[in-house]
């Protein structure tokens, strides 16, 4: 029965049994097309060897790019480091059979980036956070 059950925070042996029943489960539904998770992480540095920037990004078991976080050191921003971090993992990602391309941002970060980098919104939650909006977005890289 259902109050039987308990809900508890999850330890590390937990966020792995999770992970692998939703793979499980979803490699039932459609067979993957690559490994499960194949980390595109890189950083730019400055001539100090400072990092000023990086992409933390990935490809899922169907091929697609999936951008967490892009971020530029404001000192660097408007001068394409942006743009070539993004071009980059992409080029990468095409490499690696990547078939499109797929992040979230909000109004206030990145979005005329992403649109200026030939991403397409597909969705938004509107007054989230308040007064604002997440977009997400996506783009072919075939």
């Amino acid at each position: 029965m259902i109050e039987e059950i308990s809900i508890e925070e999850c330890k590390k042996e937990d966020v792995t049994k999770i992970v692998d029943g939703i793979n499980t489960y979803n490699l039932s539904k459609v067979p993957a097309l690559a490994d499960l998770w194949t980390p595109l992480e890189f950083v730019a540095k400055n001539i100090e060897g400072e990092p000023i920037g990086g992409v933390l990004s990935g490809i899922g078991y169907w091929n697609g790019l999936e951008i967490k976080i892009l971020w530029v050191n404001e000192n660097y921003r408007k001068m394409g480091l942006g743009t070539k971090l993004l071009k980059h993992v992409e080029s990468i990602a095409k490499e690696k059979k990547a078939t499109v391309s797929m992040l979230d941002t909000f109004d206030f970060q990145a979005e005329k980036f992403y649109l200026k980098n030939g991403y397409k919104p597909i969705g938004e939650i509107a007054n989230f956070p308040s007064g604002h909006r997440r977009i997400y977005f996506s783009k072919e890289l075939i």
